[in-house]
């Protein structure tokens, strides 16, 4: 008898075995929502201060551990964060967190281009009073975007309007290097002089040396910007400059359909986590309403996440409005708006879901309130998944998920955790 055989591709079968036995999963991130405990809150983290029956009950029919999502040699920014809950490959595929809000913005990138976030900043007396120019509503990020292209705008320098404060730029032409840093402006009384562009490799100056141009340029011209009266007589913060940095150039990521076989769908109003969805190759859901801060359309993310469940295996589901306020220092708002989360938008997923849904529960990274910026601790983790038994944690915050049976996490932990 004659056999035939044709040659296994072992990755192929793999993937298509994990395939088979894909639950629908649910990713519920509450954005810098881990801390560090405070005298203010009695020693306790905001967490520990929130009432929050509904993540207390995923922990409680779950597992709990830690994951690092922000290793040693990566940004501590939440693009990087998120990848790593997401199982993406922070050697090989990370380049950049502004290409990666381009791709959000659907902003096709050449290979000359070279994209920056943008902030849009308040600064007073040479020093930073607010790194997001007072949360500009929509209309007037959009007025501020245009008014500086306007004036700043050329063939190699366009800038675009994303959410709020968080814009994009990008310098276009092969002169131009991503070689270059600029700190984030986070924190108390950080001074703008000692933050400015530098080149980080040689031939990367000219780059450097644009970028402080443009920031002067913008400074000298913001105060006389048609809504410039406007936010003064509203008693507004004034947008009085920019802050281009996190820059790069296009790349890919692995899709989750390469990876794992899988389709998926990504829920946010940022854009860095919008990009990260699209080069995931996940279906991006618009969600009226949603805003990245704490007026937020919860209860809309949460019946887009139900509903994008029904045509996707996994939903990535991201809430911004607790790293703002986790970055303004302000424990006592940050306590309300985890139990905002935990209400309008954790308890109605629960509440519209079987039990036969997979669910994992973290921040992406800790924002501390004390430090105003993002820190590299290993975040809490709660995961309901079928099939895995319950460990004896039964609430949801930073000490107590550390003790759970998952242990420390790092790398794709998490994620082969919820798909293997």
């Amino acid at each position: 008898m004659r056999v035939f055989s044709v040659p296994i591709d072992r990755d192929e079968l793999r993937v298509h075995i994990r395939r088979m036995a894909i639950r629908k999963t649910v990713f519920i991130i509450g954005d810098g929502m881990a801390d560090y405990p405070l005298d203010k809150l009695d020693g306790k983290t905001p967490l520990q201060c929130a009432d929050c029956p509904s993540m207390d009950a995923i922990a409680a029919a779950g597992c709990s551990g830690t994951l690092l999502t922000l290793p040693e040699g990566v940004p501590a920014s939440s693009d990087t964060a998120n990848m790593s809950v997401m199982g993406c490959d922070l050697e090989k595929e990370y380049f950049g967190r502004g290409p990666m809000e381009a791709a959000g913005m659907g902003i096709d990138l050449g290979p000359d281009d070279v994209a920056f976030r943008l902030n849009l900043v308040t600064v007073e007396d040479g020093v930073f009073r607010d790194f997001t120019g007072g949360r500009p509503d929509q209309k007037t990020t959009v007025e501020a975007i245009a008014f500086l292209n306007d004036r700043l705008g050329s063939d190699e320098v366009r800038l675009y309007p994303g959410v709020s404060y968080r814009n994009i730029m990008v310098l276009s032409g092969p002169r131009f290097s991503e070689k270059v840093h600029l700190d984030k402006p986070y924190g108390l009384d950080v001074r703008v002089a000692k933050h400015l562009p530098r080149a980080l490799v040689p031939g990367a100056e000219a780059t450097a040396e644009l970028l402080l141009k443009l920031m002067d340029e913008a400074a000298a011209v913001l105060p006389d910007a048609p809504f410039a009266s406007k936010l003064a007589n509203e008693g507004k913060l004034p947008i009085n400059g920019i802050w281009p940095g996190s820059c790069g150039r296009a790349g890919k990521f692995r899709t989750l359909q390469e990876r794992c076989g899988i389709t998926g769908a990504v829920i946010s109003a940022v854009d860095v986590i919008i990009g990260m969805g699209r080069l995931l190759g996940m279906e991006v859901v618009k969600v009226p309403g949603a805003t990245g801060y704490i007026d937020t359309n919860y209860e809309g993310k949460a019946d887009a996440a139900l509903d994008a469940l029904q045509r996707h295996d996994l939903v990535y589901t991201h809430v911004e409005g607790i790293d703002e306020v986790s970055h303004d220092g302000d424990c006592m708002l940050k306590v309300k708006t985890i139990e905002e989360f935990d209400r309008r938008l954790v308890g109605r997923i629960l509440a519209g879901i079987d039990q036969d849904v997979n669910i994992a529960l973290l921040p992406d990274h800790y924002t501390p309130c004390s430090l105003g910026e993002h820190s590299r601790d290993p975040v809490p983790v709660s995961v309901r998944r079928v099939g895995v038994e319950p460990d004896p944690v039964t609430v949801y915050n930073e000490p107590v998920c550390a003790m759970g049976a998952l242990g420390a996490m790092t790398g794709s932990d998490l994620i082969d955790l919820m798909l293997g």
